[in-house]
């Protein structure tokens, strides 16, 4: 019998675990899930006046370490504004699959070969992502503003809204792709392809891709 994978799930953002949940039944249910949730990582990456400092690796190497002593077979995170912090537990854990939430997504849009849209809820998330992408690659960004604080207020119609409209203009500049960046946004997907017509990337659904390739060929993510 093949064993069940078991996978660690670590959210700095409340809002990440339902769409990941919903990704995940859709298309790996077989999987054992394991949920780790900081909610105050991103509260205090918002009034960090360093941003991304020291503190923020040795936070998230210990929420890695507990992950892996439990036995998961592979760790991802869903916060795509804290790549840095997870490249250091990449390296401390490796062999171990570690993966950030954006990194396949960003390999998806810049696959497509056009104009990429990357729109984002929660700003630090666009200033820690864009640098992600390849010099080459030709992105223009977007901030729904209030979108992550309707999400939080139980207006999900309102978030919903805001993310379409700026996706919207994004295509309207010429992007050719739009790209959801934080997992939490993945439930605006469809209404962002309705008023678009554009393909659209999310973070969660590209990186639960990634992952579940990875334990199936054993390999180490990059």
């Amino acid at each position: 019998m093949t064993p069940v994978p078991r996978i660690a799930l670590i959210h700095a953002l409340p809002e990440s675990i339902a769409p990941l949940d919903a990704e995940l039944d859709r298309t790996w249910p077989g999987c054992t899930r394991m949920h780790l949730l900081d909610a105050s990582l991103s509260a205090d990456l918002a009034r960090s006046p360093h941003g991304l400092d020291a503190s923020f690796d040795r936070r998230f190497l210990q929420l890695g370490t507990y992950a892996r002593d439990t036995g998961v077979d592979g760790i991802l995170f869903s916060s795509s504004a804290f790549g840095r912090c997870i490249d250091g537990v990449a390296r401390a854990l490796a062999p171990l699959p570690v993966l950030k939430p954006n990194s396949a997504m960003i390999d998806d849009a810049v696959a497509t070969g056009g104009t990429i849209g990357l729109v984002a809820t929660f700003a630090p998330t666009l200033a820690s992502m864009l640098p992600e992408f390849p010099p080459s690659a030709r992105v223009r960004t977007a901030l729904a503003q209030g979108g992550l604080e309707a999400l939080r207020a139980g207006d999900a119609a309102r978030h919903d809204q805001l993310v379409v409209e700026q996706a919207a203009r994004l295509v309207a500049e010429g992007c050719q792709v739009v790209a959801l960046a934080q997992f939490s946004m993945a439930r605006a997907s469809a209404a962002v392809a309705a008023r678009t017509g554009s393909p659209v990337l999310t973070t969660v659904g590209s990186a639960v891709r990634r992952l579940q390739a990875l334990l199936a060929s054993g390999g180490e993510a990059r």
